[in-house]
């Protein structure tokens, strides 16, 4: 590994300009950092009295200046009036592995720069902006000091804004912001004007055709930052407020999360970044090798597809037996576990409004856990935990570490946490005994949510968290966040209206994917299990179907469908049990935003590539090399590809199924059917 860190450096990596004493007094100055290779820089200025900044790429300004700065209650703001007072700049380059992860070598190879800002007067404030700037993208965030007046915090309001030169020409993808299941709804692409209130990640295509996405890093101890747009081409921080009106409640000294603009030459090029894990702390928990990444079966879609239930009764889905029935199949067929939701008391009646009804150390009567948990042991099969909340949050904290002693105790080393709720209906008993309703995304939740996985980590037991706050990067700082929804499932394929268009899994790899990993369960066989014609079915290809397991990463992976489905297509299932989900490297080939997508990944520890391409709504053919591959071996390509006929709503089920055998120096090209895709494994063969 290579750790180098230089201190005060100056030189190509800052430029400090027009600075001038007039009577004494300091005038306007102007601070710059470059990214390693040169094309990425950014400048911050005191200019009208209020720092701000401005971003340009490849000798292009893409980001016009923009304002900075915190409103605080009491007090005034720390932005207006401020000025530059010193800086201090600082390279690093260096190498850290994951312990697992889509590669498991990153590498943190940026310049940075410390802006001090102050205003004088009667009551003299200070604060701090630190820049971090990489070849692909960039970070920054405020560092307040403990001060007179500044000691209990209240954040009333962030000023930061984000502008974007030619923004009557610029693209964009987003989903809205405090809608009642935000990160639920259906990307959209329009003109950048037409972004009101926008979650983040936010993606954006700018006239020259670099590609950009703002989001943020290391969120916790604050509020989720969406994007208002209040002129157009402007956009500004909102903060997810707390249900009395205020931001954010902190004691100084403190540091906001990083505002991060990931930025690329083209679509591809925001795959292949690790900026925002970059932001983000090191691991905290020390050895973490308990933390098994692999794949699962359950019981979810059955419930979903309302053949079973998960409250009790004739139909209840989560028994002994039927949880030992998927536990012989994930035996017989490699997979590390088994998902079993509704196994536990509190989901009779209407269980999205009674949280409190819930008990997470007792199993319905059908459902014995001491047997599970011996048959489990006996096939090397673990139970995935399943732990509904309802929103209820304040009753799951009240119970939260005797359910963890037991799901241990139970051979139980993952746990799926759900948070079903409207937005802003997360039920919090505060210290005086009222009930409160907070947002998913506020700073309560946020520390709710690092809670429920820092408690887990001191039993050994990783977190899947589904409803949760968005991912900003701390799977690296506690590394048993091993997953988390937060878009659009695969269940919407079942019961949801409008069902996911082919489209949503050719924008996700450029939009949510950028946060992290996502439990989105693929691998549906029956593609219409609601019967033929039903609106309600998958809008994929079987092929498209295998591909997902490549291109939408997650290290906890679930083959999703009814075990009987993939009894029935063993051919098909053979990619399924063949496919890792962890990562020696990974390298998007190509790409469009909610057009197609090309991935390839390198299994962890092993010679073996894997390879996923889907597409949208239109057939295409693609062309990529294979000079991922090590040019000294053979391999052997195991494809899995689209027919001829094969189109998501008339011939889903056209696959083929070929083996050949192909080199480093190649070039492959595939057909692509409307809705379709392809899934490979490259077998090293020497």
């Amino acid at each position: 590994m290579r750790s180098e860190l230089q201190r005060n450096r100056k030189g190509a990596a800052l430029l400090l300009a027009a600075v001038a004493l007039v009577c004494g007094k300091l005038q306007a100055k102007e601070v710059s950092v470059s990214s390693p290779d040169g094309k990425l820089i950014v400048i911050v200025s005191d200019e009208r009295g209020a720092p701000n900044y401005r971003v340009r790429y490849a000798g292009k300004e893409i980001m016009p200046a923009a304002r900075l700065g915190l409103a605080l209650r009491a007090g005034p703001e720390l932005g207006e009036g401020f000025s530059i007072a010193a800086i201090h700049t600082s390279d690093k380059d260096e190498t850290w592995e994951q312990p697992w992860g889509e590669r498991r070598l990153v590498r943190d190879h940026h310049r940075e720069l410390l802006v001090e800002l102050t205003r004088g007067g009667k009551t003299p404030r200070k604060f701090a902006l630190r820049l971090r700037v990489f070849d692909d993208g960039l970070g920054f965030r405020y560092e307040v000091p403990r001060q007179r007046g500044v000691e209990q915090v209240e954040i009333t309001d962030e000023r930061t804004e984000f502008r974007f030169a030619e923004s009557d020409k610029v693209r964009a993808w987003w989903i809205p912001a405090r809608y009642w299941r935000s990160y639920e709804a259906l990307y959209q692409k329009t003109a950048l004007r037409d972004a009101a209130h926008v979650e983040t990640p936010f993606t954006l295509r700018l006239p020259s055709g670099v590609h950009l996405a703002l989001h943020e890093a290391a969120l916790t101890n604050y509020a989720s930052m969406t994007l208002n747009q209040r002129r157009e081409g402007i956009f500004k921080a909102d903060l997810t407020p707390w249900s009395d009106g205020i931001k954010v409640k902190l004691r100084a000294p403190f540091n906001t999360p990083w505002r991060t603009v990931q930025v690329a030459p083209d679509a591809a090029g925001l795959l292949n970044s690790d900026l925002i894990l970059n932001l983000n702390e090191p691991n905290k928990l020390g050895d973490v090798s308990w933390v098994k990444p692999g794949k699962y079966v359950g019981i979810w879609w059955a419930m979903h597809l309302w053949q079973k239930t998960w409250a009790s009764g004739d139909k209840h889905g989560a028994t002994t037996a039927e949880v030992k029935r998927y536990m012989d199949f994930a035996a017989r067929h490699g997979f590390s576990g088994v998902l079993a939701e509704g196994w536990n008391v509190g989901w009779d009646g209407d269980w999205p409004e009674n949280g409190e009804l819930f008990r997470f150390s007792q199993p319905y009567p059908d459902f014995d856990m001491a047997s599970v948990a011996a048959y489990g042991r006996s096939k090397g099969v673990k139970l995935i935990g399943h732990h509904e909340t309802s929103g209820a949050v304040s009753h799951y904290a009240s119970q939260m570490g005797a359910a963890y002693d037991y799901a241990r105790a139970s051979n139980i080393d993952t746990i799926k946490t759900g948070y079903v709720a409207d937005n802003e209906r997360i039920k919090r008993i505060d210290e005086t005994g009222q009930v409160r309703y907070e947002w998913h995304d506020g700073q309560f939740m946020a520390g709710e949510y690092l809670r429920s996985v820092t408690e887990a980590a001191r039993r050994h037991i990783a977190i899947d968290t589904h409803e949760p706050i968005k991912d900003t990067g701390l799977r690296r700082t506690y590394p048993n966040w091993i997953s988390r929804e937060g878009a659009r499932g695969q269940e919407y394929n079942a019961w949801g209206y409008p069902p996911n268009p082919p489209e949503h899994t050719a924008i996700l790899p450029f939009t949510r994917m950028l946060s992290g990993p996502f439990d989105y369960t693929p691998g549906i066989f029956n593609l219409e299990p609601n019967g033929k014609g039903h609106e309600n079915r998958v809008r994929s290809t079987l092929a498209k179907e295998l591909s997902l397991y490549v291109v939408l990463y997650s290290p906890v992976q679930m083959a999703a469908d009814l075990i009987e489905n993939y009894e029935a297509r063993p051919d098909a299932f053979q990619f399924i049990a063949d496919v890792p989900t962890d990562w020696e490297q990974s390298r998007a080939l190509a790409g469009e935003v909610g057009e197609y997508v090309v991935m390839a990944r390198q299994q962890r520890g092993a010679q073996d590539w894997y390879l996923g391409a889907l597409s949208n709504e239109r057939a295409r053919d693609i062309q990529f090399k294979l000079d991922f591959l090590d040019p000294q071996r053979r391999y052997q390509a195991q494809i899995y590809r689209d027919g001829a006929n094969a189109d998501w709503e008339s011939a889903p089920y056209d696959m083929v199924i070929e083996q050949r055998e192909v080199r480093a120096s190649e070039v492959m090209t595939l057909h692509l059917a409307a809705g379709g895709g392809a899934a490979i494994r490259f077998k090293a063969l020497d």
